[in-house]
């Protein structure tokens, strides 16, 4: 391994970016839907709707501006900052599931992570084709051949997914990837 610093690859949605928060309230506002944490569990918000309704949210995820203004994760500028000191931190979003998404997606990054090189953004469609030694996902298909070592970064859709390492917040992922950089170096 050399030298070399390890390197992070960290997803943007349920993982730095709150899109979850934001379609839960798009949901409330626009059809009224009030669904408990404990309803979500292992869901996804699309399986609760109405398929009309469900439509409609693809139809503004597909439009691409819904990504402009999320809220920022709780403790993740802190993390990825603190992270950079010893990692190479690489975005690494599945955006060509919704094309549209990535200039908005871009703005926010510069906006929230402007300490984030625009040379460590990567728009892609499979995550397997990153080079990087963990990455950061709130779903496990991301994992799928992916040569590193996958991090699920838990979120109520995926609650019922067994995977290990799994972090539920970004506190835990700083302590788990330290760990991880202390182990290399011993």
């Amino acid at each position: 391994m050399g030298n070399r610093r390890l390197r992070i690859a960290i997803d943007m949605d349920e993982v730095i970016a709150d899109a979850f928060a934001a379609q839960r309230l798009w949901y409330q506002v626009t059809h009224g839907y009030t669904w408990t944490d404990d309803e979500l569990k292992g869901r996804h918000l699309g399986d609760l709707a109405a398929p009309e309704h469900a439509e409609d949210m693809q139809k503004l995820l597909h439009a691409g501006e819904f990504f402009a203004d999320l809220t920022v994760m709780p403790g993740a500028k802190d993390a990825l900052k603190q992270l950079s000191q010893d990692f190479d931190i690489f975005i690494t979003t599945a955006a060509m599931e919704y094309p549209a998404s990535c200039a908005p997606k871009f703005r926010w990054l510069q906006k929230n992570f402007p300490f984030i090189s625009p040379l460590n953004i990567v728009f892609c469609g499979h995550k397997n084709i990153l080079a990087a030694d963990y990455l950061i996902d709130d779903n496990v298909r991301h994992f799928r051949n992916f040569q590193g070592q996958g991090v699920l970064f838990s979120a109520l859709h995926n609650q019922n997914v067994a995977w290990s390492p799994r972090v539920n917040n970004w506190h835990e992922a700083v302590s788990y990837l330290s760990g991880q950089l202390h182990s290399q170096k011993e």
